[in-house]
């Protein structure tokens, strides 16, 4: 198995709105305010018409649930949600309160994207397996994402 570039993808975030400790953790969500993706066979940008709904417990381990809407530079609509583990440390909440960038590997936060799309030209998204690498921004966060290929 081998991991072959796909995208990196920027996206830019409201304010986290807190909903409190539940059963499962503190669930927080942050609405898409916009970004870009690109990369050899894709680019375009983010649309403001997804969030990001996480649940951390206890020992400071996000659950993320992400859905987002992308649009390629030659019309396409893409629909992308992923699930994924974020480690908040130090250097995340930094981040997260505008303190200072994170950079990838501060720390574990590692996703799985899965693309939908009924456009002829990006259909092969549909039949692929994706992992990424974030890191987050002041008000953003952003991807390196990844296609799983055989060896």
């Amino acid at each position: 198995m081998k991991l072959k570039p796909l995208m990196t993808m920027y996206a830019t975030l409201r304010q986290t709105v807190s909903v409190g400790e539940g059963p499962y953790g503190n669930r927080m969500i942050a609405d898409i305010s916009g970004g870009t993706f690109e990369g050899e066979k894709l680019k375009g940008e983010v649309l403001v018409s997804g969030a990001d709904w996480v649940t951390v417990d206890a020992d400071g381990v996000g659950r993320l649930d992400v859905r987002a809407t992308l649009r390629t530079d030659d019309g396409a609509n893409l629909y992308l949600q992923y699930f994924g583990v974020l480690l908040f440390n130090d250097k995340t909440n930094d981040s997260l309160a505008g303190k200072k960038d994170a950079d990838f590997g501060d720390t574990y936060f590692i996703t799985q994207p899965r693309f939908e799309t009924g456009d002829e030209r990006y259909k092969w998204l549909n039949r692929i397996v994706v992992v990424a690498e974030g890191r987050a921004l002041k008000s953003a966060v952003e991807y390196q994402m990844f296609e799983v290929v055989g060896s």
